[in-house]
């Protein structure tokens, strides 16, 4: 049987399992932000409770779209995988059953992405969650923006509404824009606070 929770943490966009973020942490991203403008990847379901007035969807693709203004983001989690060539024997295919046709975008996409959208001035403030992947490349440009650490796991819910237990590994919430008091406040009721140290600052 598969374990859901380990296809959180490996391959939710190549499964078509969707992970959705709780409202708790949703919830504090709109109180840091007072609302937001767009969900880059997202669906009609999720939201239900996050309330963005624009999403894009697995249909439209918000990777080639632009993105603007006050931005949640939880993307599909996937390291990335280039569409199979005939007559693949790639041992993934194999193990899965199946080939894939079109490229799957991966973590470093979507972080890219963002970071090229807010630092050319079109999202203006953003806060997103991923799995804490530390060592990763694709993580190590979140670490020069404040990052929230939770206590405790966070448990994705799954299409059926309800929370999967049992994620194998950690989330972290980083922000990005002006509002860095404001996001250590909320945030830091639901986890330890990390920002960038700067030498020279006043103690």
């Amino acid at each position: 049987m598969k374990n859901n929770a380990n296809l959180v943490n490996q391959t939710s966009a190549e499964s078509g399992f969707e992970y959705y973020t709780p409202p708790e942490w949703t919830d504090a991203g709109i109180e840091v932000m007072g609302g937001i403008d767009l969900d880059p990847a997202s669906c009609d379901f999720a939201n239900q409770w996050i309330g963005a007035k624009q999403i894009f969807t697995k249909d439209t693709d918000g990777l080639q779209k632009k993105w603007h203004g006050r931005v949640w983001m939880n993307h599909p989690f996937h390291r990335g995988e280039t569409a199979c060539k005939a007559k693949c024997k790639k041992l993934t295919c194999k193990r899965r059953g199946h080939c894939i046709t079109e490229d799957i975008p991966g973590n470093a996409d979507w972080i890219n992405k963002l970071l090229t959208e807010y630092l050319a001035g079109r999202v203006t403030e953003a806060v997103i969650i991923t799995f804490c992947n530390s060592s990763e490349i694709w993580f190590s440009p979140l670490l020069d923006y404040p990052q929230c650490f939770p206590r405790t796991r966070v448990h994705y819910i799954g299409r059926d509404g309800k929370k999967v237990q049992g994620s194998t590994k950690g989330s972290v919430i980083t922000y990005f824009g002006p509002n860095v008091a404001r996001f250590a406040e909320v945030f830091g009721k639901l986890g330890k606070i990390k920002v960038e140290y700067k030498a020279g600052a006043a103690a």
